[in-house]
């Protein structure tokens, strides 16, 4: 009779098949690169079965170790909501990541749809990067496009577009993020096509807004911020190539947590608000996937 497998090695084994490497998945778990192969060899030996395909730099997986996979889907939000439940002090935390202007609109917004003895307590990273939901990073995440991950639920709230701000039309010149540090589409898209008008950098979104205040320099901004923002005028028409449709993404197996379902309908209000600047009748949706 085979040795039944700990869950805790299951955990391993499903963080190094979803970074692909040991360095990787020992960044994830915090358990050392030996630690992890020891284990793993030891996991593979228990389960009668070759579920690595061992490389120099890659740990890709075999047919089995794919369907371990498919089969251990679950185990992940399982763990996440026996975690959240065991640090639960009250209302449950759900962590929400964005980009800044996307975070700011939740911020001066959130007291509309949730208050203070909800079931569900909000905890904001504002950030460009997209957090990894699938090792729980982040429980929601507002992104600018549709998730392509099986294990990821997108639901689409609003079309948004950009355009160029300034303090008044007179302002010539741009500020953006310094070379390599490009995160948004908005960013790159300077860069790419007005890259000799760029005329100074900042080391954060805010500061570029600040700058943009001060009259420095313009900035490109989604409507929805730049025409709500006190001392800016739009200066372009919207751009063409930086409209997207924004996505609310969660874990598929997180997003029934009830506590995670009730974020995601207050968010998806608020984000599909009709005051929002920019949007129309005809962009809200209730599509779900």
């Amino acid at each position: 009779m085979k040795d039944a497998p700990s869950l805790d090695d299951v955990m391993l084994f499903l963080a190094i098949a979803e970074a692909g490497t040991l360095a990787g998945a020992a960044a994830i778990t915090g358990a050392s690169q030996p630690t992890l192969s020891r284990r793993m060899a030891e996991f593979e030996r228990r389960m009668g079965l070759r579920l690595f395909q061992r490389g120099a730099q890659r740990y890709g997986l075999t047919a089995e170790g794919r369907q371990l996979v498919d089969e251990m889907r679950g185990l992940r939000g399982q763990a996440a909501r026996l975690a959240r439940w065991q640090a639960r002090d009250g209302a449950v935390r759900v962590r929400i990541t964005a980009g800044l202007w996307t975070s700011r609109y939740l911020g001066r917004g959130l007291a509309r749809v949730w208050a203070p003895g909800a079931p569900w307590m909000p905890e904001f990273a504002a950030s460009n990067a997209d957090l990894d939901i699938a090792r729980r990073a982040a429980d929601i995440g507002i992104r600018n496009r549709r998730p392509e991950q099986p294990w990821l639920a997108g639901r689409r709230t609003v079309r948004l577009d950009y355009a160029v701000y300034a303090r008044d039309a007179q302002v010539q010149g741009y500020v953006t993020l310094p070379p390599g540090a490009a995160t948004t589409p908005s960013e790159r898209w300077l860069r790419e096509t007005r890259p000799d008008e760029i005329t100074t950098h900042a080391s954060d979104a805010r500061l570029a807004l600040d700058l943009a205040l001060g009259g420095v320099a313009r900035v490109v901004m989604p409507c929805f911020a730049g025409d709500v923002e006190p001392g800016l005028v739009r200066v372009s028409d919207p751009i063409a190539a930086l409209s997207h449709d924004e996505w609310l993404v969660s874990h598929h197996d997180a997003r029934h947590d009830p506590p995670v379902r009730a974020a995601l309908d207050a968010l998806y209000a608020l984000l599909c608000a009709p005051d929002r600047r920019g949007l129309g009748a005809e962009d809200v949706s209730s599509e779900k996937s």
